[in-house]
């Protein structure tokens, strides 16, 4: 990594009054999880229409929710890395600071972030099919879970191929880059619509755009300043520098 663009994105950092964070898979992949795209990525392994849309989940329940108790498993045993808690701290230290996160996985959660809007649901989640009842739980609930309140089918709280996002999830996100004075994207390929169009919107608001990620994406072009690095080690050396120019 480039010292004088590490110090460049701190000062950035310390200056901001608003700052808004976008991941992606690469975040969660440093704690030892899958990514969804690429050569040895999840959708590599299965096909999606036979486990990540709405259709497959009618069509073989029995068959989507093994895939998904085995993905819930690998959950379990998987921690938030320093990344995850770099940005959970940095939370306590901006006035307003927005996570923004594909990932399904509540990584962010778990390390302590509290302002994440979760664009695409949670795997540790299963909600009702008929009524408002959820629950979050990692255990095995079974092959195929009924609701406990109206008896009716249980699915994984994961937003599906052709569904729509969390109510208000992506208003709330796009109203987060429009104000934020810095805007972070980590982590993500930057193809993955709506969520990609983020990065641009704050662009287009004034912000100054920040990419962590060891490859160039689509969103590079984008920014102000591109960290080459992996997540962890990016975020803990922004971390160090922007605690040395506030001490």
């Amino acid at each position: 990594m480039d010292n004088q663009l590490i110090a460049d994105v701190a000062r950035l950092l310390i200056a901001a009054r608003s700052v808004c964070v976008s991941t992606g898979a690469g975040m969660s992949v440093e704690s030892g999880l899958d990514t969804f795209r690429g050569d040895d990525g999840l959708w590599s392994k299965v096909d999606v229409n036979e486990m990540a849309t709405p259709e497959a989940f009618r069509r073989n329940t029995a068959k989507v929710w093994a895939w998904y108790r085995y993905r819930r498993q690998r959950l379990a045993q998987i921690e938030p890395h320093a990344g995850h808690r770099v940005l959970a701290e940095w939370e306590t230290r901006v006035p307003d600071f927005t996570l923004v996160t594909q990932n399904i996985d509540g990584l962010h959660h778990r390390a302590g972030s509290q302002n994440v809007i979760e664009l695409h649901g949670r795997l540790d989640v299963a909600r009702c099919t008929y009524c408002d009842y959820n629950v979050q739980t990692l255990e095995d609930l079974g092959e195929d879970p009924a609701c406990p309140v109206c008896r009716k089918r249980m699915r994984p709280g994961v937003v599906w191929f052709g569904e729509a996002l969390p109510p208000g999830s992506i208003e709330s996100a796009f109203v987060a880059a429009q104000r934020c004075n810095v805007f972070m994207v980590i982590g993500t390929s930057g193809v993955v619509q709506p969520a990609a169009s983020l990065a641009d919107t704050a662009k287009s608001f004034g912000a100054r755009v920040v990419e962590i990620n060891p490859n160039p994406t689509e969103l590079s072009p984008l920014a102000d300043i591109c960290l080459r690095s992996g997540c962890q080690a990016a975020l803990a050396a922004l971390d160090a520098e922007w605690r040395k120019l506030a001490s």
